[in-house]
């Protein structure tokens, strides 16, 4: 048994290290994976869209297909998976439509050959009518009902969306790779000065918000509508202000995205309250956004998978286009904050 931990052990820290940890992940080994928690494959394997992690649909021998979603090794502990699962299975004993991860035998996280893998059943669906009031109430309901069961309790293992995690060390990690052509580092840094300042400013003027529990990622490619919503993939869930569950559902011009917040926030408040001070955030949130998913495209890098998925992300047009998408979400976070109608 010492032997086999040492093995795994081993195989995990060279994985962690490793810039392309899933070379050995083959079909085979996707399936003896599944296989080793006591379901019966049918050698059926379709791999699903993901980056961050690998996600594969798997075919079971008189049972409907599973969802195999293996970690990245590096990116989270055993810990903070374990609390990802937790919280998920939380909101779906609380007859929240969210797909929780599977329990085999009371265990939701297993391990195969180096990889930690969870399994989910598979829900079908499609996008929401985000342009719908109905849908908007509908979602806003459910968000609300996530956020009451986060407020129960604090993470203790997942990390908490800030300033410094999605700002500075995104742009640190920028930096220090040289993503940027020379001609624009001077302009860009100046620019990541100032768009600090403010993102600093939003967090004073939106007051000391509760951090709670969040999905964290509720874009809308994150929700399925089959006779109403589902929630998927909670794997970015951490603290922060509630606002960031809901302003990435918002999109046209600011009257627009107004009415919108304004329905979405009448269906929270049936079942959570909401501080109207976190408006002051969702700019700020935008363009830390903007800056994360720059520097985990950088991080990302030497995975093959990225350079053929993204392979506009080393060329000088991409950092020019961002650099002027920075600027303008520099202007709007000097706008007021989007308000009730």
């Amino acid at each position: 048994m010492f032997i086999a931990q040492y093995r795994y052990d081993a195989r995990m820290i060279d994985a962690i290290n490793d810039p392309t940890p899933y070379y050995r992940l083959d079909p085979d080994t996707v399936l003896q994976a599944i296989d080793s928690t006591g379901l019966l494959t049918d050698g059926r394997l379709l791999a699903l869209n993901s980056y961050e992690n690998r996600v594969y649909q798997v075919g079971i021998e008189e049972q409907d297909p599973v969802i195999a979603k293996f970690y990245r090794p590096g990116r989270w502990t055993d810990e903070q998976i374990l609390e990802e699962h937790d919280y998920s299975i939380q909101l779906a004993e609380a007859e929240i439509p969210l797909v929780a991860p599977s329990l085999i035998s009371g265990r939701s996280l297993f391990r195969h050959d180096g990889f930690r893998f969870a399994l989910f059943r598979r829900q079908g669906g499609h996008a929401p009518e985000l342009e719908d009031r109905e849908t908007l109430l509908w979602l806003g309901r459910f968000i609300g009902r996530i956020h009451a069961v986060g407020k129960s309790k604090p993470f203790e293992c997942r990390p908490a969306l800030t300033p410094e995690r999605f700002g500075n060390d995104a742009l640190a990690t920028i930096r220090e790779g040289q993503w940027l052509p020379p001609h624009m580092e001077t302009a860009f840094d100046s620019l990541a000065e100032d768009l600090m300042l403010h993102i600093g400013t939003a967090w004073q003027r939106a007051g000391n918000f509760q951090a709670i529990r969040l999905h964290g990622d509720c874009h809308p490619g994150n929700l399925l509508w089959r006779d109403g919503p589902w929630f998927v993939d909670m794997d970015d869930c951490q603290s922060g202000p509630a606002v960031q569950d809901l302003w990435m559902l918002l999109s046209g011009e600011r009257y627009e995205m107004e009415q919108q917040l304004a329905d979405i926030i009448e269906g929270y408040r049936q079942f959570c309250d909401f501080d109207l001070r976190e408006l002051q955030l969702i700019e700020a949130l935008r363009t830390l956004r903007m800056l994360h998913h720059a520097a985990w495209l950088a991080r990302r890098w030497e995975d093959p998978a990225f350079p053929i998925a993204f392979p506009w992300f080393d060329s000088p047009r991409y950092w020019e286009d961002l650099v002027l998408n920075l600027r303008e979400q520099l202007s709007a976070m000097q706008e007021p904050a989007l308000n009730l109608p």
